[in-house]
């Protein structure tokens, strides 16, 4: 049985990478920050925004409102406050499926 290495996982991810996993400008990010509550990196002495995974899950979430769904922010905004539970495990699922149907599509291409 082959060696399996475990894929390290980062704690912080800085708000370049996390524009580039979004394919948006960081001064969006920066700017649903002020927006959203639930967007609270931490900063380091520099004043660099440190986003944890957690903080990613919450960008997704307003990402999937306003870009996919097309929520404006206020909208957005009332969705978190009175379903946020509702809508991020919505946005969870749409994304494994998402996720599930491009793995069929490869394995398709794969065996054609």
């Amino acid at each position: 049985m082959p060696y399996k290495q475990k894929e390290i996982e980062k704690k912080y991810y800085t708000i370049g990478e996390v524009a580039d996993l979004f394919k948006v400008a960081s001064s969006l990010i920066r700017y649903w920050e002020t927006e959203f509550d639930i967007i609270s990196p931490k900063k380091n002495r520099k004043g660099n925004r440190l986003y944890t995974p957690e903080d990613i899950e919450s960008i997704k979430l307003v990402y999937h409102l306003v870009k996919e769904k097309g929520y404006t922010l206020q909208g957005a905004r009332e969705m978190i406050k009175n379903e946020g539970i509702k809508a991020k495990d919505k946005s969870e699922a749409i994304h494994a499926l998402e996720r599930v149907k491009d793995f069929l599509l490869e394995l398709k291409r794969n065996l054609a």
